[in-house]
C-alpha cells in the first residue's frame, strides 16, 4: 500500500509534466473554427456545424487560423450583419435564410505555399431544417473533410492538410484536432493528460479517506 501512495502522486506529476511539454513545444492547431453571432460579437459554437441548426436571421462564421484552442481562436473579422448580407434574398415559406461570413485567415497562417482567399459574405437559403453545415455547403463549395467527419477546407481552402499540429517555429507536425463531435472541446493535447490527472488525483484522494475511516474504526 506504501508503494501505491507513493507511485500516484509521482506518476500524476509525470502526467502533468507531459501535458505541460506538449502545450509548450506546439504553437496550435491550424484549423477552420466555428463561430455565431449574437448581440453584436461572435462567440465560439459548442458543437460542430453539422449538428447546429440555426434559425432564420442567424449569422454564422467561419476563421482559418492557427490556434492553440478555443479559448484563444482568432475570430472572423469584419462586420456581420444579417440585414445586410441578406439584403437581397428574400424570405420563403418552407426555407430559412443564415448570413455566412468567410474569413480565410492570414499569409502567417496560410499552409506553406498558398495564399489565403480575401474574405467574403454569402446568404444561404435552404430548407427550414438545414444544418449549419448545410448552409456552409450551399454557399461554400468545394468542401473538404476528413475520415473523421473534421472539416478541412472551405471552397477549396486550404488545397491540402487537415487540422495539422503546428510547432512554435511555424513548421506542421503530424498530429490532428480530436474529430468533431456533438460538443467541440477544441483542438488541446494537454485536455486528455489534464483529465487523466485529475481523475488519479480524485482515485487517490479516495483512497486515503478509506483508510483513515478504517483506521479510526480500528482505534
Amino acid at each position: 500500500m506504501t508503494a501505491v501512495r507513493r507511485a500516484v502522486p509521482a506518476f500524476v506529476a509525470a502526467l502533468l509534466l507531459l501535458g505541460s511539454a506538449g502545450r509548450a513545444g506546439a504553437a496550435g492547431y491550424r484549423y477552420w473554427s466555428f463561430w455565431e453571432r449574437g448581440g453584436g460579437h461572435w462567440t465560439y459554437a459548442t458543437q460542430g456545424p453539422s449538428f447546429v441548426r440555426p434559425d432564420d436571421g442567424a449569422v454564422e462564421g467561419f476563421r482559418f487560423a492557427v490556434s492553440e484552442d478555443s479559448a484563444d481562436a482568432s475570430r472572423p473579422r469584419g462586420t456581420a450583419d444579417f440585414d445586410t448580407i441578406c439584403a437581397g434574398t428574400a424570405a420563403k415559406s418552407g426555407t430559412k435564410r443564415v448570413a455566412v461570413v468567410l474569413d480565410f485567415g492570414t499569409p502567417a497562417d496560410a499552409p506553406s505555399g498558398e495564399t489565403p482567399p480575401g474574405r467574403r459574405t454569402a446568404c444561404a437559403r435552404v430548407a427550414s431544417d438545414a444544418t449549419s453545415a448545410d448552409a456552409l455547403a450551399a454557399v461554400a463549395k468545394p468542401l473538404r473533410y476528413d475520415t473523421n467527419a473534421l472539416l478541412c477546407a472551405i471552397a477549396g481552402y486550404p488545397v491540402k492538410g487537415c487540422g495539422e499540429q503546428v510547432s512554435a517555429g511555424g513548421a506542421a507536425a503530424p498530429a490532428k484536432r480530436p474529430k468533431e463531435t456533438g460538443t467541440d472541446s477544441g483542438p488541446s493535447l494537454g485536455l486528455p493528460l489534464g483529465a487523466s490527472a485529475v481523475a488519479l488525483l480524485a482515485a487517490a484522494a479516495a483512497w486515503q479517506a478509506r483508510r483513515r475511516s478504517a483506521r479510526r474504526k480500528a482505534e
